[in-house]
C-alpha cells in the first residue's frame, strides 16, 4: 500500500528533523499565538468596558456589562471563528494552503487594530463597533485552525507529526499567557501615572478617564506577533501534498521540496497517472466518503463539541474560584486599573499552572503514546475531576478548603490539555484525504466552536442559582453550579464513548491514513 507513495511525499516522511520543520512551527504557532490572545483577552477587559460605559453613580457596584451586551462581546468572535473554519477549510482545499493561509493573517491584523478603534463615547457605539470587528477578526482567526493544522501536518515527517501539529497548538497557551502578561503591564503603568481611589471612596473618580485607552491597547496588541510574521507566510512554498495529490503538479511539488529539504529528488513520471485515478476523486457528500471517512468525521466533530463545551464553560466557576481564594477582592474595593491588574494576574496564575503545561506534555508523549490513549485518558481524567468537584461542591467553597479547590480546578484544565483539547487539533488535519483534509479540520473546528458557544453561554444561563435571590442581575434562575458540573462531567464521558470512532494516526503516513495510496495498488 505505502509502496505506490510518491517519492516526494515519502521523502518528507522519512525526512529527519529540520530546520524548515521548526520554521514552519514558528510560522504556523505565531497564528495560532495570534488567535489565543485576542480570543481570550477580552475576558480581561470586560470588567472595565462595564465600568467606563456603564457606570451608574448611584449605584454601591461599579458599572457591568449588561448580559446581552457581555453575551455579545464575548459570543459574536466565536460565531466569527466558527463561520471562518468552515469558509476558509473549503477555500484552502480550492485555492491552496498557502494563498487563504495569508489572507487569514491580514483579515486577523486589520480586525485586531480596528477593534481597539471603536468609534464614539457612547456605550452603544463603541460596543456595536467593537462587536463588529470582533466578528471578522474572528472569521479570520477561524481560517488558521484548518489551515495551520493542515499545513504541519503535510510539512511534518511521520515519526513526529503529532509532536509538531501539537507544538503549533500549544502556542495557543503562549498567547494565553502573553495577553495575561500585556494587560499586567499596561495596567501597572497607567496605575503609576493615573492613580485612582476605590470605588467604595469615590466612585466617579475610581475611573479616570484615561483607562479607556488601557482595555484598546490590550485589544489592538494581538496585531503586532501576526504582522511580524506576515512575510515569512508568504515565502512559504505550497505543501507537496496540495500541489501533487490536489494540483496533481509532481513537478512543481518535487521542486519545492528539494528546495526545502535541500536534496535532489528525483522526478518520477510513472505515477502521473496514479494521482489523476478517478477512484480517488469523490467527494465530501459522496457514498465513497461515507464508507471511508463518515465514522471518522462523526468522531472528530462529536468529541470536538462535547470538549469545547466543557472548556469554555470553565469560565463560569472562575469568578468563584478567584474570589473563594481571595485573589479578586470585591469589586466596590479596588478602582478600575486595579480591577484589571487583579483579574490578569489570577488568569495568568491559572494558565502558568495548569493550562500551559499540559499543552507540553502532549508534544511530549503523543507519538509516543498516540493520539487516542491521550484523548481517552483525558476524557477519563476531566470526567473524574468534574465530579469531584461537583458532588462535594459546597465542601470546595468553604474558606478552608480552596487550595483544594484550586487543585482540582487546574488538574480538570490539565488534563483538558494534555488530552482531547490538543488531539482533537490534530486528528483530523492527519486521517482525511489530502483534497478534503482542510475542508474536514474546518467542519471538526466549527463543531468545536459550536460546543464553546453552548459551554460559553447555555451554561452562563444554567449555572445561575435556583434560589431568585442570589441570581446575577439580569439572569433568570438556572439549575446552579453544582449540577451544571455535573451535566460537564456526563458530557465529558460521552466524549470519551465517541474516541472510539477516531483512529490512531501514529507513526503512519498521511496517504496510508487516508486511503489515498490505495486504489493504484489494487488495480496493479
Amino acid at each position: 500500500m505505502a509502496d505506490q507513495q510518491l517519492g516526494v511525499l515519502k521523502a518528507l516522511d522519512v525526512a529527519k528533523t529540520q530546520l524548515y520543520h521548526f520554521t514552519a512551527i514558528v510560522i504556523a504557532g505565531m497564528g495560532f499565538f495570534t488567535d489565543a490572545y485576542d480570543l481570550f483577552c477580552v475576558s480581561l477587559v470586560t470588567k472595565l468596558l462595564g465600568r467606563i460605559y456603564y457606570f451608574d453613580p448611584t449605584s454601591p457596584k461599579p458599572g457591568s456589562l449588561p448580559p446581552h451586551v457581555a453575551a455579545a462581546v464575548n459570543g459574536v468572535a466565536l460565531c466569527g471563528t466558527l463561520s471562518g473554519q468552515l469558509f476558509f477549510g473549503w477555500l484552502g482545499d480550492k485555492l491552496g494552503r498557502k494563498k487563504v493561509y495569508g489572507l487569514t493573517l491580514v483579515m486577523m491584523i486589520l480586525c485586531s487594530v480596528a477593534s481597539g478603534l471603536s468609534f464614539g463615547r457612547q456605550a452603544k457605539g463603541v460596543m456595536t463597533t467593537l462587536c463588529f470587528f470582533r466578528f471578522w477578526l474572528g472569521f479570520g482567526i477561524g481560517g488558521d485552525y484548518p489551515l495551520s493544522a493542515t499545513i504541519m501536518s503535510e510539512y511534518a515527517n511521520k515519526k513526529t507529526r503529532g509532536a509538531f501539529i501539537a507544538a503549533v497548538f500549544a502556542m495557543q497557551g503562549v498567547g494565553i499567557l502573553a495577553g495575561g502578561f500585556v494587560a499586567l503591564a499596561v495596567s501597572s503603568i497607567f496605575d503609576k501615572k493615573f492613580p485612582a481611589p476605590t470605588y467604595a471612596v469615590n466612585r466617579a473618580l475610581s475611573t479616570p478617564p484615561q483607562v479607556d485607552y488601557i482595555w484598546r491597547i490590550i485589544v489592538m496588541f494581538g496585531a503586532l506577533p501576526a504582522a511580524l510574521t506576515y512575510y515569512w507566510r508568504m515565502k512559504m512554498p505550497e505543501t507537496a501534498r496540495y500541489t501533487a495529490l490536489v494540483a496533481k503538479n509532481i513537478k512543481q511539488a518535487t521542486a519545492d521540496m528539494s528546495k526545502v529539504l535541500q536534496t535532489d529528488l528525483e522526478l518520477e513520471e510513472r505515477v502521473e497517472d496514479d494521482v489523476k485515478d478517478p477512484r480517488q476523486n469523490y467527494g465530501l457528500f459522496s457514498k465513497e466518503f461515507l464508507r471511508r471517512h463518515g465514522l471518522h468525521l462523526l468522531g472528530t466533530t462529536s468529541t470536538w463539541f462535547l470538549l469545547d463545551i466543557a472548556f469554555y464553560s470553565q469560565n463560569l466557576f472562575q469568578k468563584d474560584i478567584f474570589s473563594a481564594i481571595g485573589w479578586i477582592p470585591k469589586a466596590a474595593t479596588m478602582n478600575a486599573t486595579h480591577e484589571v491588574f487583579r483579574i490578569a494576574r489570577a488568569q495568568t496564575l491559572i494558565a502558568l499552572c495548569s493550562t500551559v503545561p499540559g499543552y507540553w506534555f502532549t508534544v511530549a508523549f503523543i507519538d509516543i503514546i498516540g493520539r487516542f490513549v491521550i484523548q481517552l485518558m483525558g476524557f477519563f481524567m476531566m470526567t473524574v475531576f468534574m465530579f469531584a468537584i461537583a458532588f462535594p461542591y459546597n465542601h470546595w467553597i468553604q474558606p478552608d478548603n480552596r487550595i483544594g479547590f484550586v487543585i482540582m480546578y487546574s488538574l480538570t484544565f490539565f488534563f483538558a490539555n494534555f488530552g482531547p483539547n490538543a488531539t482533537t487539533f490534530i486528528v483530523p488535519a492527519e486521517i482525511f484525504p489530502a483534497r478534503l483534509r482542510s475542508t474536514c479540520h474546518g467542519i471538526s473546528a466549527a463543531a468545536g466552536k459550536a460546543g464553546a458557544i453552548v459551554g460559553a453561554f447555555g451554561f452562563l444561563y444554567a449555572a445561575q442559582s435556583q434560589d431568585k435571590a442570589k441570581v446575577d442581575a439580569g439572569y433568570p434562575p438556572g439549575i446552579g453550579v453544582k449540577n451544571s458540573l455535573i451535566m460537564l462531567g456526563v458530557l465529558n464521558f460521552i466524549g470519551m464513548l465517541f474516541t472510539f470512532l477516531v483512529p490512531e494516526p501514529k507513526g503512519k503516513s498521511l496517504e496510508e491514513l487516508s486511503g489515498e495510496a490505495e486504489v493504484s495498488h489494487d488495480e496493479k
